[in-house]
């Protein structure tokens, strides 16, 4: 089922990555458990105020491109690389969103605006530069972001809450700090629930990115280039993530519009010159097929059929061929059986199909290209890795004499789970034997039967078709060769 892509991007001002151990983050801490925390230095070059670092989060350039130096915006770059909101609503016509309370970012205050022209904006500003009239000004804009992203449909959206910012100004980072930041993280719930509560959240596929432009000295202030002031943080979640995801190289500010591009399958055209890209990530775990994903043994399955169906009277077609690929052989044999009337019962077929299969695995079968590769840099990464096969113990373990059993933490085979692919069975049970949620696996498959395993067990899929056409979806990848995923 296709399901449309959205982004929300929260941009929470000035927020210590030291502090969110500190403090309370429920709805902050359910977004990275969904999918990743991870630190973000501020680059060198950068100033680490306010103008520069958001101009480089959702621009996707560095500072030399977009020349936002300071918190006055004069002399900036804006209208070259423009905001990813601005950027999707005048190139490619999609409906976006920015809801803020900072001048600088939505009115021609002191040489803005940073959002240039998204289709809707929220702004309410400040009454007063105090801490309290801040938290009422965050207060007013996620009340109206609330409002459209329940009954509106924006594609892209960026909110921005900047009292955690001004409090730390006024108070230093002690305890105003710290009950401002528990704030904000409720008023992150609130919009998250604005999502979920959608007429339409069901056939849609929600990434969701949280972001601090910078840190704080103890006493509140910033500009410095002192490690608090220089580490910011991005908590990332969405359909193509992992739970527990790794980065495979450190996060930059410059990678969250990229990020946004990605997450509505929006190649970055050449010509934007972007310094970010989207963020690589290692899962906690890959759940591998076995036939046709690591060994090339589709060809050898779809052979036993035929000889199987022709002892039996029937002359299987290329399109009953295909539906048999990634079947478990008593699915087979019942199919088998529906084809040829008078053919023998179905546990006689079934057991002809499996010796017939067995006796040419023994003879010997080819890996994938780029399996082995995998494996290796699984090992090599310490990524626990399971094979989850239709196919029965007796064939999984003479594969393994080729593959390596010690390559792999655990195996599941036909008939050890009481249903068998495209049932989510035999992946739920992988990743309970790994101890792992299955939001937390990426899971390596071939065939439309063993994605609907996959998906259904609510793992994340990199398709790599062999036999049969795989079309790209929310949470599922869809690769030319194994080789691809070594490519990091």
């Amino acid at each position: 089922m296709h399901r449309a892509r959205r982004v929300l991007v929260v941009g929470i001002d000035g927020v210590r990555l030291d502090t969110l151990a500190r403090v309370p983050t429920p709805h902050l801490d359910t977004v990275a458990d969904s999918g990743l925390l991870a630190p973000v230095t501020v680059a060198e070059s950068t100033p680490t105020m306010s103008g520069p670092c958001w101009a480089t989060i959702v621009t996707g350039v560095r500072v030399t491109k977009h020349a936002v130096w300071s918190n006055d915006f004069t002399g900036h770059r804006l209208g070259v690389f423009p905001d990813f909101t601005t950027r999707l609503a005048r190139q490619d016509g999609r409906r976006t969103y920015v809801a803020a309370a900072w001048e600088p970012l939505v009115t021609v205050a002191d040489g803005g605006p940073m959002f240039r022209r998204p289709t809707r904006l929220t702004h309410h500003a400040p009454a007063a530069d105090t801490p309290q009239a801040w938290e009422d000004a965050d207060e007013a804009t996620v009340r109206d972001a609330v409002a459209v992203l329940t009954h509106e449909d924006p594609e892209a959206s960026f909110v921005y809450l900047g009292a955690p910012d001004e409090t730390a100004h006024h108070l230093g980072c002690g305890t105003a700090y710290e009950e401002s930041i528990a704030a904000a993280d409720h008023r992150l719930g609130r919009l998250l629930t604005a999502l979920r509560t959608r007429p339409t959240y069901a056939d849609e596929a929600w990434s969701v990115l949280v972001v601090t432009d910078h840190g704080h000295r103890d006493e509140g202030g910033h500009g410095g280039a002192s490690e608090a002031e220089r580490t910011a943080w991005l908590a990332c979640a969405g359909p193509d993530i992992t739970a527990g995801a790794r980065p495979l190289r450190p996060v930059r500010h410059e990678d969250v519009a990229a990020q946004v591009y990605a997450a509505l399958d929006r190649t970055p055209d050449s010509h934007w010159t972007l310094d970010g890209t989207a963020v690589p990530t290692l899962p906690q775990a890959v759940l591998l097929d076995m036939d046709g994903t690591l060994v090339d043994t589709e060809p050898l399955w779809l052979d036993a059929a035929r000889e199987v169906a022709a002892a039996h009277g029937h002359t299987l077609t290329d399109e009953e061929g295909a539906g048999v690929l990634g079947r478990t052989c008593a699915d087979t044999a019942a199919y088998l059986a529906t084809l040829s009337p008078g053919a023998a019962a179905g546990r006689t077929l079934e057991t002809d199909l499996e010796d017939t299969f067995l006796t040419a695995v023994e003879k010997g079968v080819r890996l994938r290209p780029g399996a082995r590769d995998l494996l290796d840099r699984l090992a090599d990464g310490n990524i626990p890795a399971a094979l989850v096969s239709a196919s029965p113990r007796r064939v999984v373990d003479a594969v393994l004499k080729t593959l390596g059993a010690e390559v792999f933490r655990t195996t599941v085979a036909d008939g050890e789970t009481d249903r068998s692919k495209p049932y989510p069975d035999p992946y739920l049970e992988a990743a309970a034997r790994l101890h792992l949620p299955p939001g937390a696996c990426l899971v390596v498959e071939d065939s439309p039967t063993g994605i609907a395993a996959a998906e259904a067990a609510g793992c994340r899929v990199v398709a790599v078709p062999s036999a049969t056409p795989v079309d790209a979806a929310p949470g599922r990848r869809v690769l030319e060769s194994l080789a691809h995923l070594t490519e990091f």
